[in-house]
């Protein structure tokens, strides 16, 4: 079964961080990903963009409007996903347990309707 893993995060928080402690954070995700890949259970990965360069598409009425950013009153927003293929929920929350996004924020973990 699929489950998305949702990295949330204070965005902007990576950027701060001292060149070492980030170099060593994206060490640790460089680590993750390849931990997948031999499990030959990653699908697909990627890192998001700020949600300032994002748009929201929603209908006021029988209108399409379109909106810089995201609706969201919160410091974490969606960093980055990992899709990953795996027998059941329990094998998919003992990934996002060695997310590096879990030490530093929150994973998200939701099933892949399919």
């Amino acid at each position: 079964m699929q489950y998305l893993l949702l990295i949330h995060s204070e965005e902007g928080a990576f950027e701060r961080l001292p060149k070492d402690v980030a170099a060593k954070g994206m060490a640790d995700y460089e680590a993750y990903t390849e931990a997948l890949r031999k499990a030959k259970i990653l699908i697909s990965s990627n890192r998001l963009r700020p949600s300032a360069v994002s748009s929201t598409v929603r209908y006021e009425g029988d209108k399409v409007r379109v909106k810089d950013g995201p609706f969201a009153e919160t410091k974490e927003q969606i960093g980055g996903y990992y899709l990953i293929d795996v027998p059941d929920l329990d094998a998919a929350l003992k990934w996002a347990g060695k997310c590096p996004g879990a030490r530093h924020g929150a994973v998200e973990v939701r099933p892949v309707w399919g």
